[in-house]
């Protein structure tokens, strides 16, 4: 049977969950910019997110035709000659951004239409990236004489690699759903048509796991990435170890010797 629980706004975000999937929607018509207002609202939305028990994963999509067409040029203005206010606008979102990779439930971005700056820069916090075949995707910041400031200079080289972010960042060339698969940007293209069931199998595919293992693995990763071989090993048999004081772990073991499924209960 379905759950369904009411839709929740927040500032420019709306959040609505089903069978444990909280579905994010940036609401800011008509590009859904990353501007001020909306960055703080995603950051309450998140915080309600990472409480809120009955949701298990997440997916984050852009309402309308576009998924994020970047950051809002507009409040760039209000810094001109004033590096310690644009050097806010760049903490304050890279602050959000942090949070959303280091949520403990897994965060899916189904990229629906432009993806640009700020936009790509959000997605890339996400864990997982499906994206339609035809949205557009890249780095533009260079035409405006900035940078990436939201992350994109230091999640793409690691999500790709460092010649083809480089490539990416210093062109400001557009890629569609299809090349983001193909260098290793996205984990899956689709058609448009098919995104958001996509989404919504690959989010459903993931509830049904121990939300302790879930939490264990994004931790593992996320710290292992950031440290050498043998420390992330390290790190990893942390998680691992932790994991047998859990009943979902006696559940897990058990189901899998009596041939049942197992019912996890966090």
């Amino acid at each position: 049977m379905m759950e369904m629980v009411k839709a929740m706004e927040f500032t420019n975000i709306q959040l609505k969950v089903e069978n444990g999937v909280g579905y994010v929607s940036i609401n800011c018509p008509p590009a859904n910019t990353l501007g001020t207002k909306t960055i703080s609202g995603l950051s309450e939305c998140i915080d309600h997110i990472e409480t809120n028990q009955s949701i298990k994963a997440v997916v984050i999509t852009g309402e309308g035709k576009m998924f994020v067409a970047g950051a809002d040029i507009k409040e760039f203005t209000n810094a001109f000659h004033d590096e310690e206010k644009g050097k806010a606008l760049s903490v304050d979102a890279q602050t959000v951004l942090n949070k959303i990779e280091n949520l403990t439930k897994p965060v899916i971005a189904a990229i629906n239409g432009a993806c640009l700056g700020g936009g790509l820069e959000l997605a890339m916090s996400c864990h997982l990236r499906i994206v339609a075949n035809e949205a557009k995707l890249g780095q533009p910041e260079l035409n405006l004489g900035l940078i990436p400031g939201f992350g994109g200079t230091q999640r793409l080289p690691r999500l790709t690699n460092k010649a083809k972010a480089l490539e990416i960042i210093l062109t400001g060339r557009l890629i569609n759903g299809e090349e983001a698969e193909k260098i290793g940007l996205v984990n899956k293209s689709v058609p448009l048509s098919e995104l958001m069931d996509e989404a919504k199998k690959l989010a459903e595919s993931i509830v049904n796991k121990s939300s302790q293992s879930i939490k264990a693995t994004i931790t593992a990763v996320n710290e292992g990435l950031e440290t050498t071989l043998v420390e992330g090993l390290e790190i990893e048999a942390v998680q691992w170890a932790q994991l047998f004081s859990t009943e979902d772990m006696v559940e897990g073991v058990n189901a899998f010797i009596e041939k049942r499924k197992p019912v996890f209960k966090g």
